[in-house]
């Protein structure tokens, strides 16, 4: 993916989430199934960064479990930031704004003592263009995690679903355009990469890549992780998220 592209896809996202922030967060106050099924592996200790936090369901459901270790949720959507904030009651949560394609940059931010025993992102690196900048990203996280932690990841199989497929957008949608309309040399897009619509409170775009597993697989491996695990679970034949479990090589 050429940079500029990059650049175009990253301000569709942020644009989208701080424009329909609220609407979006409206559908998002229930913990999927697969995020129960790694909440049910944790001990309630565990020191915990929350990459892409959104509006704080899943410190909700930390504090409901009696949770005892720190948590940091990390998200750049003021609007759902503002939601999380409100929820937590007495889980000692903590939230900061901050863009998650600087992770490489604001690491230093996101310390913990002793690095963090469990970093996740749920629904969070599909919305990232370009393996450049997610290797960038998976390899911070690796800096920021215990040698004996894990990384926790989730990624929309939108493909899975008839319905979902039909809110695939044309690029031009968004004034982008495909390689060969464009000339150049460079592929504008990868495969995967799809534009989506957004229907509740106004029309909006999202920017979202497809992974399979053996892409995951890959990029674990180029950032120092190993894949322990991965199922798929939510939605409909609980097909529409697929998730891994990585652990520092």
């Amino acid at each position: 993916m050429d940079p500029e592209t990059a650049t175009r896809l990253i301000e569709l996202n942020r644009d989208f989430y701080n424009r329909f922030g609220a609407s979006f967060s409206a559908t998002r106050h229930r913990i999927q199934p697969g995020v129960r099924r790694v909440l049910d592996r944790l001990n309630g200790d565990e020191s915990i960064l929350d990459l892409g936090c959104g509006n704080g369901e899943l410190a909700r459901e930390l504090a409901k479990r009696g949770h005892r270790g720190p948590y940091l949720g990390v998200d750049f959507s003021l609007p759902l930031l503002r939601e999380a904030e409100a929820g937590p009651g007495e889980f000692s949560a903590k939230f900061l704004q901050a863009d998650l394609t600087q992770l490489s940059v604001i690491s230093g931010q996101l310390s913990a003592t002793d690095r963090w025993s469990l970093i996740t992102a749920f629904a969070v690196l599909h919305h990232i263009p370009g393996n450049e900048l997610r290797l960038e990203i998976l390899k911070a996280v690796h800096g920021l995690v215990a040698p004996d932690g894990q990384f926790i990841l989730s990624n929309w199989q939108f493909l899975n679903s008839e319905k979902l497929r039909a809110r695939i957008q044309p690029w031009e949608a968004a004034a982008i355009s495909e390689p060969a309309l464009r000339g150049v040399a460079v592929s504008a897009l990868d495969a995967g990469d799809y534009l989506l619509d957004w229907r509740n409170g106004g029309g909006g775009l999202r920017y979202v890549h497809h992974f399979d597993q053996k892409e995951l697989d890959g990029l674990a491996g180029a950032s120092g992780f190993r894949v322990a695990d991965s199922f798929h679970s939510d939605g409909e034949g609980g097909r529409l998220g697929l998730y891994q479990i990585w652990k520092p090589v």
